[in-house]
């Protein structure tokens, strides 16, 4: 039987959904939107708002208000770019880490009870699925 794309990707968007929906609790407690988590998430290893709108496939306005909220926060601030002065660099502080970091740990949680469900091998599985699919294609 042949399995539908749509309906595949449907069923990971829920399920992405659901988590982050289970966790919206913390994320309030550490004072984060959702979005504005992503953002956090990804500041380490994005640290300039293009690079940002182009990992997380967000419009570059939408980036724009999310780090001036988490500058406002406390969470990151913004240095010039010792290379390019034209540039703004994103850094984490250290309240951003943290907060980062218990995101991160409640969204682990919540996807591992998710997990629970499934055999070790069908996560391995899954695992190596996921990482296949992110593979540029050629």
């Amino acid at each position: 039987m042949a399995v539908d794309g749509a309906q595949l990707w449907t069923l990971n968007q829920r399920l992405l959904s659901v988590v982050m929906d289970a966790c919206s609790a913390e994320l309030a407690e550490l004072g984060l939107e959702t979005k504005e988590f992503f953002v956090l998430a990804e500041v380490a290893a994005s640290p300039y708002p293009a690079e940002l709108a182009a990992a997380l496939m967000i419009p570059k306005a939408s980036v724009t208000v999310y780090v001036r909220n988490l500058v406002a926060k406390g969470f990151i601030r913004r240095e010039i770019d010792d290379e390019d002065l034209r540039r703004h660099r994103l850094i984490l502080t250290a309240e951003g880490e943290t907060a980062r970091d218990r995101a991160l740990s409640a969204l682990a949680a919540e996807f591992d009870r998710r997990l629970a469900r499934i055999t070790p091998q069908d996560r391995t599985d899954l695992q190596r699925i996921l990482l296949e699919m992110l593979k540029s294609p050629e």
